[in-house]
């Protein structure tokens, strides 16, 4: 999860995390230096999966700051488009994800973190262990009318009792 540091120590909350200019194809795909792809708004998506049981458990997020932040401390921080703010997940609910590893993708404009969370194991603001907790039907298994499905039976939270006052992310 650390960057190479020689001795594989783990990165201190106030050292800087390099982040180098994207110079050729072959540093970004073949190299050992982490050139991220931000998009247009300053972001890069994460893929956040539970570092036990592979189960996908959000897409978020993050700025460089927010990466710099994962690396730094060794627990998810993301970008909230929402809010507009950095976030540590978990600050509020106690469900911090604490980052077993952090993977980059070939071309690097994407992130894959493997997770512990904290507390109840959830990761998802409405109170259900996944952010994917419904499914709907595709191609040929898809009949008329099909609407979307729940594939978690409960919440594990309360989320109303976890976050009490603040308000909620998810815009119309």
């Amino acid at each position: 999860m650390t960057a190479d540091r020689g001795k594989n120590r783990p990165t201190t909350a106030t050292e800087t995390v390099a982040m180098h200019p994207r110079q050729s194809v072959e540093q970004v795909e073949e190299g050992r230096m982490l050139a991220p792809k931000f998009d247009d708004d300053g972001l890069i998506a994460c893929v956040t999966t539970d570092a036990a049981s592979g189960e996908v458990l959000m897409l978020g997020y993050m700025n460089r700051q927010a990466l710099e932040k994962t690396v730094q401390t060794g627990e998810a921080h993301y970008w909230s488009r929402s809010r507009q703010t950095l976030w540590h997940k978990g600050a509020s609910s106690g469900l911090v994800q604490t980052v077993e590893e952090l993977r980059i993708d070939d071309d690097q404009d994407a992130v894959w973190l493997r997770v512990r969370v904290k507390g109840s194991g959830a990761s998802c603001h409405v109170g259900y262990r996944s952010c994917f907790y419904r499914r709907l039907q595709v191609g040929s298994h898809r009949r008329p009318g099909d609407e979307l499905v729940f594939t978690e039976s409960s919440k594990v939270f309360d989320p109303e009792t976890v976050y009490k006052d603040t308000p909620n992310p998810t815009q119309l």
